[in-house]
């Protein structure tokens, strides 16, 4: 089903593209230096920020439409929710033992998409749909 995108889902899906292209620039440029610093691996930094910049896109250009498939929306907060899940497993997991630096920017991060997930859903919930 096609869905004219309204003014509060772009806005939702360009702060979603915005903050998730500032983390992914952060983890890819910066792994070396967060690395040590939250006591996280610079290889697990890097490519989680590498595996943003594709999501970061999707999201340009679907904040861009004047209308879009439901479903690419509903892609895209499947794809925040999963996230935010898979962050708090790694820590639940003992996969990584970061400090409590690493902790909080895990956590930070996971309910930051996490609270996109939502502001998505809700500015899904209110769009129109389209002819």
């Amino acid at each position: 089903m096609t869905l004219t995108i309204s003014p509060f889902l772009r806005k939702a899906l360009l702060a979603d593209a915005v903050v998730s292209g500032a983390a992914s620039i952060l983890m890819v440029a910066g792994a070396s230096l967060l690395g040590p610093l939250l006591d996280l691996p610079a290889a697990l930094l890097f490519w989680c920020g590498l595996v943003l910049v594709p999501f970061v896109a999707l999201l340009f250009v679907l904040a861009r439409r004047k209308t879009t498939q439901r479903l690419l929306v509903l892609d895209v907060v499947l794809a925040n929710a999963l996230w935010g899940a898979a962050s708090f497993a790694i820590l639940a997991t003992g996969l990584i033992a970061p400090n409590v630096l690493g902790v909080l920017f895990i956590m930070g991060q996971a309910l930051a998409v996490a609270l996109f997930a939502l502001l998505q859903i809700a500015g899904l919930r209110a769009a129109p749909a389209s002819a």
